[in-house]
């Protein structure tokens, strides 16, 4: 089921640059134009069995830098068109070629940073032992609004329960998500912590209690 998985996701994103190609090309020109170069923003994201490889992504934000020649916050980088790209979802467009290398697949968990690894508990590892998604269970069901523990715990469910129909009831429920734009704050940090601070605060918090 799993090869047949692979075909899937291997057709329809070759399918999908060929056919949108004019928009990829478009998007990146105001990128250049308007965030700046470099247009692809790349990072290390954890995949498949825990081996981290490089995402890409359409980039949101410039690289304004204060008088120490330190980045600014998040918030002061991201401008009105990386606002917009990520409320539409057309910022993760170039992930289409990581599904292509076989780093991800349309759905599955969604990779998340490598720092995150010694905060899983072992159930919350399942994560791992499928390909990431493009889009999730979790993604339909609040995207990053809805807490650490139950994103997380809809990832394991996933994997649990993982059938072809099931990604195409995803993929569906996706499709309304973007269009509604629903679910998704173009500026996690408004609405989110970071899974280790969170979870490195609450260890803390129970060593002193205890």
């Amino acid at each position: 089921m799993y090869k047949i998985k692979r075909v899937m996701d291997y057709t329809f994103c070759l399918g999908a640059i060929i056919l949108f190609f004019p928009i990829f090309f478009l998007i990146f020109f105001l990128v250049r134009i308007l965030v700046g170069k470099p247009v692809i923003f790349r990072q290390e994201r954890i995949g498949f069995n825990d081996q981290p490889f490089t995402l890409y992504k359409f980039k949101t934000m410039t690289e304004r830098r204060d008088s120490q020649g330190r980045l600014l916050p998040d918030s002061e980088r991201l401008t009105c068109f990386g606002v917009f790209l990520r409320n539409a979802s057309l910022d993760e467009l170039p992930e289409l070629f990581n599904i292509l290398k076989g780093d991800m697949s349309l759905v599955g968990p969604r990779p998340l940073y490598s720092r995150y690894l010694p905060f899983y508990t072992q159930q919350e590892r399942l994560r791992h032992t499928v390909l990431p998604g493009l889009t999730g269970w979790a993604q339909i069901h609040g995207r990053n609004l809805i807490p650490w523990d139950e994103r997380l715990a809809l990832d394991v469910w996933y994997v649990k329960n993982w059938s072809i129909l099931l990604d195409f009831k995803i993929l569906f429920a996706t499709f309304f998500k973007v269009i509604l734009r629903t679910g998704v704050s173009a500026d996690p940090d408004l609405v989110e912590t970071d899974l280790d601070k969170e979870r490195a605060s609450a260890i803390l918090g129970s060593g002193l209690d205890s």
